[in-house]
């Protein structure tokens, strides 16, 4: 897992094309603007997902992962907790479906702040539990982006 500002995108370039390619979408696009719903960016092997909601309360979570796409994780506005737990320390509840790229887990895992112009990476080995509520209920505008890092 990875988290830092989007001012500093360009240290993470190195980790390949797609996620060069998926920066600059966050970079360049007018994110406070852009609506709802899926932008292909590379076809799939890299799109981003816009989202709008509220969050939830820890007990409303769900920890996930993936197998096939690295998440980045921007924060348009807003704040939400994040989770985040390595493998050893959770149990599968829904099997990995390969069409949806996701898997359900139990267990337990620390929590990160994720703000305004943040965000986090998390590869296939990072399972995570997103849009937790900081105190309150609050609105989020988040980008998700998908980075194809297997087939």
């Amino acid at each position: 897992m990875i988290l830092d500002q989007i001012k500093h995108v360009e240290l993470y370039y190195p980790l390949g094309e797609n996620f060069r390619k998926a920066f600059e979408f966050l970079k360049n696009s007018d994110l406070e603007n852009i609506g709802e719903g899926k932008y292909e960016i590379d076809g799939e092997n890299v799109f981003a997902i816009v989202q709008n909601y509220d969050t939830k309360p820890r007990t409303a979570g769900k920890w996930e992962a993936h197998k096939k796409y690295a998440d980045i994780q921007y924060i348009v506005s807003g704040k939400e907790k994040i989770g985040f737990s390595f493998p050893a320390k959770m149990i599968v509840t829904e099997e990995y479906n390969s069409d949806k790229d996701i898997m359900f887990l139990k267990g337990e895992g620390d929590f990160l702040i994720l703000g305004s112009g943040c965000f986090a990476i998390f590869f296939p080995t990072d399972i995570h539990m997103p849009g937790i509520a900081v105190d309150l209920s609050t609105a989020v505008k988040k980008v998700v982006i998908k980075v194809k890092v297997s087939n």
